[in-house]
């Protein structure tokens, strides 16, 4: 079970943090008297700049949660065309050799899915199988390596397209001056990855899943996610994320480790989800890595943002583009998200 390729897509439309302050400061001028809070609460994320599927100028055309799901099924289809070719191409394949396509988002839906929608589109043949995956959130990029790992285990032959689409400032909420809200306000970007999984018959250049495991952390169903009525997607996200992390991580990774027999210290890369600037602190602290073993990934949230289920995808693109471990040694790529639950993959390169 190897990783071919990852490609990425984004919206057209990028626009700077301090860009996108000045219009939050524009459109909540009347509702938000503390606009010191929101300038704040900007800057802490330590986000440079974010795509979005729209031009700016168009949410405030936006009345309902129809048009914004609207948008989100054709954005996404547009996006995620461009990742699945772009992953392709560079794994040599045609979209004639794809066997199954899983998708995974968290910011709309549509029936039929996104996955089936894009069938026409890529001219993927009529035997597909397709697996479209929705509420896994920010775990969702990790969760579906493992999901297309076991796929290509039973069918060691096949190739399977992991693809995730997530246009979060689509849900945004521009009546809910909570704080969660108005942190997910500069935290949140939208984009696409596809990856190419393929079993062990056949040859890939990237590196090979050893193994992986799900964790579910009881009773934690409020720490993340979203509650969902009339109005849409409206963001659920506790403070205590980073607890969980510090909490839970490094025991979780020790066992998962352990019964390959194998400790911490045998990995020498780390792909993570970038959270925040908290939870990485969080796991760069449970996990005792060193300062630069999350580079790539604060550098990810840095020039995009969280792109929830897609920004691990993104960071593990960049490792095997920029920093790619020596042949033989072991990786990490790991997710935590709604639930409360985690996600890891255990990689050789």
């Amino acid at each position: 079970m190897k990783i071919a390729s990852v490609g990425e897509a984004f919206p057209s439309h990028y626009y700077p943090q301090e860009r996108l302050l000045e219009e939050f400061k524009r459109v909540w001028s009347r509702q938000l008297f503390n606009q010191g809070r929101l300038e704040t609460l900007h800057k802490n994320v330590l986000v440079g700049g974010r795509y979005l599927a729209l031009p700016i100028d168009d949410y405030s055309k936006l009345e309902s949660w129809g048009q914004s799901n609207d948008a989100w099924i054709r954005v996404a289809q547009d996006v995620g065309e461009q990742a699945v070719r772009k992953s392709l191409a560079q794994a040599g394949l045609e979209p004639s050799d794809v066997d199954c396509l899983i998708f995974v988002s968290v910011t709309g839906v549509a029936t039929p899915s996104i996955d089936a929608r894009l069938v026409n589109r890529l001219d993927l043949p009529s035997r597909l199988k397709r697996l479209p995956i929705f509420g896994l959130g920010c775990v969702a990029g990790a969760a579906g390596i493992s999901r297309a790992a076991d796929y290509v285990k039973a069918y060691p032959d096949e190739v399977v397209v992991l693809l995730s689409v997530e246009l979060c400032s689509l849900t945004l909420q521009m009546q809910d001056l909570s704080i969660p809200n108005l942190i997910s306000s500069g935290l949140f970007g939208d984009g696409a990855a596809a990856v190419v999984i393929v079993g062990g018959e056949r040859c890939a250049a990237g590196p090979r899943i050893v193994a992986t495991r799900s964790v579910f952390y009881p009773d934690t169903e409020r720490v993340m996610g979203w509650d969902i009525s009339e109005k849409g997607f409206q963001v659920v996200l506790s403070a205590e994320v980073p607890e969980m992390v510090s909490r839970n991580l490094c025991q979780d990774v020790d066992d998962f480790l352990a019964d390959q027999g194998l400790k911490r210290s045998d990995i020498v890369s780390w792909v993570a989800h970038p959270g925040g600037p908290k939870v990485l602190s969080a796991l760069e602290e449970a996990l005792e890595l060193s300062p630069e073993a999350l580079d790539l990934t604060r550098e990810s949230l840095e020039k995009v943002g969280n792109l929830s289920s897609t920004s691990v995808l993104l960071v593990l693109q960049e490792t095997m583009r920029r920093r790619r471990p020596e042949p033989g040694s072991l990786g990490m790529l790991l997710a935590m998200g709604p639930g409360f639950c985690s996600e890891l993959v255990l990689l050789e390169w």
